[in-house]
């Protein structure tokens, strides 16, 4: 039996890793839960899983959680250090990372620094720390098992073949809510509209980032360290029907792809438990009922974000980690109603220019180039909101 921890239990992944576990309780058990700030799911999760161990994000949700949870049902811890040590819990043989953004940095890397193999869906992992973090798995000789679904399916693809064969990583993208939308009303786009994904249920944040396409330019970087491959050997594709997940090419010119109903279930399956798969897990995919595959170049005019992603990876070491880190202010800010979409792209593109250009050999200093990045992005937000 396997015993699993799940950082961000209780967003959208966690609660899919979960749902998945307790269909299989021959295979899995529960180990730790990092559940962030919703207590009151946190409970129920624990009433279910009997963990040893729970963190939540601050001291007054471990006090909420500990009300709601009379007796000593398990362990509650809190804050960054909480997490971390939910993430090096001795025991555990897999850890999920499915904290969203750069929060889920210093716990992923905790668990691969422990010995522990890591489910990653927490991109920033990699689009922060790629290099650093990858030494740090060779080192500690542990697995990552990509959650994405793009990475899933390249991961798929590449079973059984030999990585310098590799001529081309094709990344598909829906193309979110605003493919087919004219580029000039780009600046009227409310909230509501950003939020509409046509084919993938997803948390706020990384809806945002699917609708300016940043969510594609980070999984770029994913792709450049996860796979080895140099930025000029990565594509991205407009594939609106999200059936073919992502694609290999191979020196002899031909092509692996993986399908699939365009649900999150089957590659956090996989990894569960690779290289075996779990009957049942998915919708059956019926080709003649979907009818066409399309593809379309991306309007790279349209979606700026794509373009920044890949000029990061051409910059300092740092400049993935800045550009993270204004994302994620600048699509917060965007959530908040303090900056209009377009402006998503304009305060990173500045934050990139001014901030990146340090080199990184620790998570201190991963650390300090998202805490730069995301101090000039508030800037920015402020004189945004101070102009009107």
């Amino acid at each position: 039996m396997k015993a699993v921890t799940v950082l961000g239990s209780t967003g959208s992944i966690g609660v899919n890793v979960l749902d998945i576990i307790q269909e299989h309780p021959d295979r899995y058990r529960i180990l730790g839960l990092a559940a962030g700030f919703n207590a009151k799911l946190a409970a129920a999760q624990v009433r279910q899983f009997a963990p040893s161990i729970v963190s939540m994000a601050t001291e007054d949700k471990a006090r909420e959680l500990a009300d709601l949870l009379p007796g000593d049902q398990c362990r509650i811890v809190f804050g960054e250090a909480g997490i971390c040590e939910t993430a090096t819990t001795r025991g555990a043989d897999l850890v999920v990372s499915g904290v969203v953004g750069a929060a889920g940095l210093p716990p992923t890397w905790a668990a691969v620094d422990s010995g522990v193999n890591v489910a990653l869906a927490n991109k920033e992992t990699l689009v922060m720390a790629g290099p650093l973090i990858l030494d740090l798995v060779h080192r500690r000789k542990v697995s990552l098992f990509p959650v994405d679904s793009e990475h899933s399916a390249i991961f798929q693809s590449l079973v059984g073949h030999n990585r310098c064969d590799v001529e081309k990583i094709i990344l598909t993208a829906s193309g979110g809510p605003f493919r087919d939308r004219n580029p000039d009303s780009f600046d009227s786009i409310t909230l509501d509209e950003a939020m509409a994904h046509p084919t993938w249920n997803m948390g706020p944040k990384i809806t945002i980032d699917s609708a300016t396409l940043m969510n594609k330019g980070l999984e770029v970087i994913e792709a450049r360290w996860l796979f080895d491959a140099p930025p000029e050997k990565i594509d991205v594709v407009i594939h609106p029907e999200s059936i073919i997940h992502s694609m290999v090419e191979f020196h002899d010119g031909q092509v692996i792809a993986q399908l699939g109903t365009p649900d999150m279930r089957g590659p956090i399956a996989y990894a569960l438990s690779y290289p075996e798969r779990l009957p049942g897990i998915m919708p059956k995919l019926d080709l003649t009922a979907v009818g066409r595959l399309n593809f379309h170049q991306v309007d790279r005019g349209a979606f700026p974000c794509l373009d920044l992603a890949y000029k990061a990876l051409e910059m300092a070491p740092d400049a993935p980690a800045v550009l993270n880190g204004a994302n994620e202010v600048a699509v917060a800010a965007f959530l908040d109603g303090k900056i209009r979409f377009t402006q998503i792209a304009r305060i990173v593109g500045e934050t990139l220019e001014t901030e990146s250009g340090h080199s990184m050999s620790n998570l201190d200093e991963v650390m300090e180039a998202d805490a730069r990045a995301c101090a000039k992005a508030r800037q920015l937000v402020s004189e945004i909101n101070q102009r009107g």
